[in-house]
């Protein structure tokens, strides 16, 4: 990736024989799974598909889902199961299937009860730059996604991962989602992969959010149909991991269907993706991106 720091680091997710080593010189894992935990039944349907899937590709997985979607549009859009009931649920995938898992956290007092069970806290894009709650994150010896703000610029992303590393945890993620471009609608610039690689985290690439198109009436809207192209250009770029929301059945989701991936369409997804990633990691190609960045500094 271009303008890469010198050292990057390395963040390992989950513990034991089901820990990810992630950085920018590895392959890309996998973070994907439905938008919200919608029962213990589906929550394990879904993640022993994905880590069926990402075995035959030869994926690092880890299960994503929400137990409460705080940031909805509508008071009457449904937003999960709640923290009690999520973090058994999220408990039960991790130790029956050995998976690490990701959840969000929207305030302190979340963070040391989802630190008991996720291996990955994230933090929301809309709340990137709330100081307390990376703190409180940071505390709990979690790694902590951090999504930018839609509103940010990437060079300033350094700043929320310097606060979590502050609480002396330096297995800190973060995580492109779109910058918004007027109402109702996100572009991506590209460029912020390299720049906030250039930190030396770990870079994670979100395709499914970045397509959202917000504020359409009660609910959100999305164009899944971009997921492939910008997941390729993403891929290209040398992320450490993308992030995809799935599931079964997009259109009955409870929330976010319209950016969602049919659980069935992943193959097609990751399979090229797969061999884009060595590709854009082989020694050979990256000695060739280095002399072109020599030769654009003259």
């Amino acid at each position: 990736m271009a303008n890469q720091a010198s050292t990057s680091r390395t963040v390992t997710l989950g513990t034991g024989a089901a820990a990810l080593a992630v950085s920018q010189d590895r392959p890309f894992i996998l973070v994907a799974g439905p938008c919200q935990i919608e029962s213990r039944a589906h929550s394990l349907e879904m993640a022993e598909a994905l880590k069926e899937l990402c075995g035959k590709l030869g994926l690092g997985l880890v299960f994503k889902s929400s137990f409460d979607k705080a940031n909805r549009t509508s008071l009457a859009s449904q937003r999960g199961v709640g923290i009690e009931k999520g973090l058994e649920i999220l408990a039960e995938v991790r130790e029956s299937l050995s998976l690490p898992v990701l959840t969000d956290v929207h305030d302190v007092q979340q963070c040391a009860l989802a630190g008991q069970v996720a291996d990955v806290l994230q933090i929301p894009a809309f709340l990137c730059r709330q100081t307390d709650l990376l703190l409180a994150a940071g505390a709990t010896g979690r790694a902590v996604n951090i999504k930018k703000g839609q509103f940010l610029a990437p060079g300033a992303m350094e700043h929320a991962a310097a606060k979590v590393a502050s609480t002396g945890n330096q297995s800190v993620m973060l995580c492109e989602r779109g910058t918004f471009f007027g109402y109702g609608q996100l572009v991506n610039d590209m460029r912020a992969l390299p720049i906030m690689a250039a930190s030396g985290w770990p870079v994670m690439y979100d395709a499914t959010h970045s397509v959202q198109q917000p504020g359409h009436g009660a609910e959100t809207m999305g164009q899944r149909s971009f997921v492939p192209p910008l997941a390729r250009a993403a891929v290209a770029a040398g992320i450490s991991a993308l992030f995809l929301e799935t599931h079964e059945n997009p259109t009955s989701a409870p929330s976010d269907g319209p950016v969602m991936v049919p659980l069935a369409a992943l193959p097609n997804l990751l399979e090229p993706l797969v061999a884009l990633d060595k590709l854009v990691k082989s020694p050979a190609f990256k000695n060739q991106m280095a002399l072109c960045q020599e030769g654009l500094s003259l």
